[in-house]
């Protein structure tokens, strides 16, 4: 029982399409080698015409043009099986023959010829300008959401400034009490430090009198 896993590209959209070709199917593709066409009738897909592009065996080993047989092991510098490194380096990878055989898993297909209908429609896949209506759909259900969000980021903002002119007044008459505090506690020094000074002075003034007085007697 022979299957392949076909990956159908059109060039026209930038789609990639997936059908998966089993026994009758699939047979159409045996011995055909890379570049060659297949028309679409043989696939169920009518009308239409494509080129075989590349593909893959069980192991994931690619398909590269020039390569006789089921696998081999080459030198190459870039290119199907190795991406390239330096300029002028190198490397020894494993790859697949050019010819499609039993031992091929995946075959990639590109879109040579239109047929009558869409890809899309053939395979049931939804169309773009559908998504297009979901996604405006989806659009107008998130901006009733948006408009609650900043609704009430603004009710927020509000209370923050209905807020704020409290908040500032009862800053500004803890500042004037501290104010007032250190004010008083300046006038208390001074008022200690006159008594202080009195004080001296009048214990200066009494000493010599009595001085005075002990001589007379």
């Amino acid at each position: 029982m022979v299957s392949f896993k076909l990956c159908i590209s059109e060039p026209s959209t930038g789609r990639t399409f997936q059908k998966e070709v089993k026994d009758n199917l699939a047979s159409p593709f045996m011995g055909l080698n890379l570049g060659e066409t297949i028309k679409g009738d043989a696939i169920d897909v009518s009308g239409y015409e494509f080129q075989i592009t590349g593909g893959s065996d069980y192991c994931g080993f690619p398909m590269r043009k020039g390569i006789l047989g089921m696998r081999k092991k080459i030198a190459i510098y870039g290119g199907v099986g190795f991406r390239g490194g330096a300029k002028g380096i190198k490397r020894r990878k494993t790859v697949c023959g050019h010819k499609i055989h039993e031992r091929i898993s995946q075959i990639n297909l590109k879109v040579t010829k239109q047929g009558p209908k869409n890809l899309a429609e053939i395979f049931g896949v939804p169309d773009e300008a559908k998504k297009e209506t979901k996604e405006e759909k989806k659009q107008e259900h998130k901006e009733p959401k948006a408009e609650a969000k900043e609704e009430k980021k603004e009710a927020k903002e509000h209370k923050a400034e209905v807020h704020k002119p409290s908040l500032a007044s009862t800053s500004v008459e803890k500042k004037e009490e501290k104010k007032e505090a250190k004010e008083h506690k300046a006038e208390a020094k001074e008022d200690k430090k006159e008594e202080s000074k009195e004080h001296k002075a009048e214990e200066k003034h009494e000493k010599p009198k009595e001085h005075k007085e002990e001589k007379k007697e």
